[in-house]
């Protein structure tokens, strides 16, 4: 897709870990995103949250992001507001995004949610490195159906999300989402079934004996979710519901049970 603006926006940080604590060694971004100073955390990592000037994602917007986390650095990416992906008469956006976490380090990805508009259409794809199976990484991507008080439920043109991840070259996980609710059935058998918002999650291993707790905290959840073991030890989480605020506790339950194992 061509960039109407000519311009890619684009992200770059780099943490690295220094006398035990996580330091950025390396940022960068053009306009509209810049970098929040990082919060520090209890043990020594860092939390950092980039910001947006502009009102969400518009038709053409090209943006890409990267992460690094250096060996034994502890890093936690966060958002400053739903990502709101806005109407377009024709076209669409797109953005990547590439993480490579090192040995020994922590990569907590967690934003906000996606709220894709009506007649809205959007592409990401997601690349994440890991260097072996001491390099920690837990994904969070919760995607609304829309903006349910304007009455557009599931009335975007396109949403699509590809998430690769890797493991010292090996692929250890592959996703790929695309939704047309024009050609789909969205609420319909095998797809969202009356829900209206769903979270994928992504929990690098081993973590076998997590499983059962996380059916544990699934059953006590509003909504319905699963999970399941992959080869190597890894778990992927989906879980459906009706509001974002549902499945950010309940992905935050999980994300506290993953940190605790660490």
């Amino acid at each position: 897709m061509d960039n109407q603006f000519g311009k890619t926006s684009r992200l770059s940080v780099s943490a690295v870990c220094r006398d035990g604590r996580t330091i950025l060694d390396d940022v960068s971004f053009t306009a509209p995103y810049k970098l929040m100073k990082p919060f520090p955390k209890a043990n020594g990592g860092i939390q950092i949250m980039p910001v947006c000037a502009s009102a969400g994602i518009m038709r053409g917007d090209t943006q890409e992001f990267a992460y690094r986390v250096g060996a034994g650095a502890d890093l936690e990416v966060l958002s400053q507001s739903f990502d709101k992906i806005h109407k377009m008469d024709s076209g669409s956006a797109s953005r990547h995004i590439r993480i490579e976490v090192e040995p020994d380090a922590v990569l907590y990805y967690a934003p906000q949610p996606v709220i894709p508009f009506a007649q809205s259409a959007f592409d990401s794809e997601m690349e994440i490195h890991l260097a072996d199976a001491s390099a920690n990484f837990f994904l969070q991507d919760i995607i609304s159906c829309g903006r349910t008080a304007y009455d557009e439920r599931f009335a975007y043109r396109r949403f699509s999300s590809k998430v690769l991840i890797t493991r010292e070259n090996e692929l250890i996980y592959r996703d790929n989402t695309r939704y047309e609710p024009d050609k789909m059935p969205m609420e319909g058998m095998g797809m969202y079934e009356g829900y209206t918002h769903m979270a994928n999650l992504f929990l690098s291993g081993p973590c076998t004996p997590l499983q059962e707790p996380i059916w544990d905290i699934l059953e006590q959840a509003e909504g319905e979710g699963g999970v399941t073991a992959l080869t190597q030890g890894d778990l992927a989480v989906r879980i459906f519901g009706t509001r974002a605020q549902q499945l950010q506790r309940t992905a935050e339950k999980i994300r506290q049970l993953y940190e605790n194992s660490l």
